[in-house]
């Protein structure tokens, strides 16, 4: 029976190798839907190292397994092994092969996360060095300050926020601001007057969260938008993205965040545009009552959606674990016999 050459083996199970990576690599099935312009550069990245780690795999592995069966001990075989040394092609080649793969796919990756946004810190800069200067002191003129300054109305220092999007110069269509806090989040629109435990968008709409942290650091992440950005306490962070595929998508936090870190999670819901305007409008008419519904919004959502609640600040406790009560089923007056210090004050003759 004729062997077939070493080489045409090697081609042969390269070219399958090859075949099995490229489909692992674009049917693994390990992500959710794609919700966000932003989601496919994301799944091409992962697709292609996928792609690199199925070859890898089947390649090492393979060779293990060849080698075991191919130079196992016979039955009988007492001498000892061959004794080989270093072969310094084949050590440059499996040296040389995984250094050209890491810088690729650094290369690669960096142009990814630079299209979405990231790693360039923006600039928000405060009013000018002059009139700062003349608030200080005053009577002081233009003139006079520029000529102290060399004749250059530098800008006061510049206030750097990171995340991805933040060096971007336009304005984005919908700004949200983003408040982070054990064991909640709570989403301001601050051109609406509007504060709720949910964040709505619309769909093929530019968005800007503003995000910042009150305790700990959490990690605001949606899987479909395939988008996570931190929240840390003192430093303020950005996030830009446009959703394009209406839906309901878990919003979980991915940094531990204490023990009940499991449960911090909202939702963001995508509306189509016609859909999201009558949302900010029939919210706008509730938030122009003056009524906010606080932090209660996040813990009880079909509470905070179906009614506006008054703000924790001004309810004594009793006030504040009625609406807790309520949602188990248990009573004010259960409550207070469980705690009579909860109990109402007697009124006064």
């Amino acid at each position: 029976m004729t062997q077939i050459p070493a080489p045409i083996l090697s081609l042969i199970a390269g070219i399958l190798i090859t075949l099995v990576s490229l489909w692992v690599g674009q049917n693994h099935g390990l992500f959710p839907e794609q919700a966000s312009v932003q989601a496919p550069l994301v799944d091409g990245l992962f697709n292609v190292m996928m792609t690199i780690a199925t070859a890898l795999f089947i390649v090492v592995e393979g060779a293990i397994l060849y080698f075991v069966i191919r130079y196992r001990r016979r039955a009988g075989d007492n001498e000892d092994g061959i004794p080989l040394e270093g072969n310094l092609p084949l050590e440059a080649f499996w040296t040389a092969i995984p250094a050209i793969i890491v810088i690729g796919v650094g290369i690669y990756s960096v142009d990814i996360f630079q299209q979405m946004g990231g790693f360039t810190p923006g600039a928000h800069h405060h009013a000018p060095i002059t009139q700062e200067v003349d608030q200080a002191v005053p009577g002081a003129t233009d003139a006079v300050l520029l000529a102290g300054m060399g004749g250059m109305d530098r800008p006061a220092k510049a206030e750097r926020v990171y995340g991805f999007g933040s060096a971007e110069d336009r304005d984005a269509d919908v700004v949200v601001d983003v408040t982070a806090m054990q064991f909640a989040w709570l989403f301001n629109y601050p051109d609406d007057g509007i504060i709720t435990g949910e964040l709505h968008i619309p769909e093929n709409q530019e968005v800007q969260l503003n995000i910042s942290a009150r305790d700990v650091i959490h990690a605001f992440w949606v899987p479909q938008f395939r988008l996570k950005q931190d929240a840390i306490p003192g430093e303020k962070t950005e996030l830009r993205f446009t959703a394009n595929r209406p839906g309901t998508y878990p919003i979980v936090c991915a940094e531990l965040c204490g023990s009940y870190h499991g449960g911090m999670r909202a939702e963001v819901i995508v509306h189509p545009e016609d859909e999201f305007d009558q949302w900010l409008a029939d919210n706008r008419r509730v938030a122009d009552t003056g009524i906010s519904a606080g932090a209660i919004a996040t813990t009880i959502p079909d509470v905070a959606n179906s009614a506006a609640m008054p703000d924790p600040a001004t309810m004594d406790d009793a006030e504040f674990l009625a609406p807790y009560g309520h949602e188990m089923g248990i009573s004010a007056e259960a409550i207070a016999h469980l705690h009579p210090a909860l109990a109402p004050a007697p009124a006064l003759p």
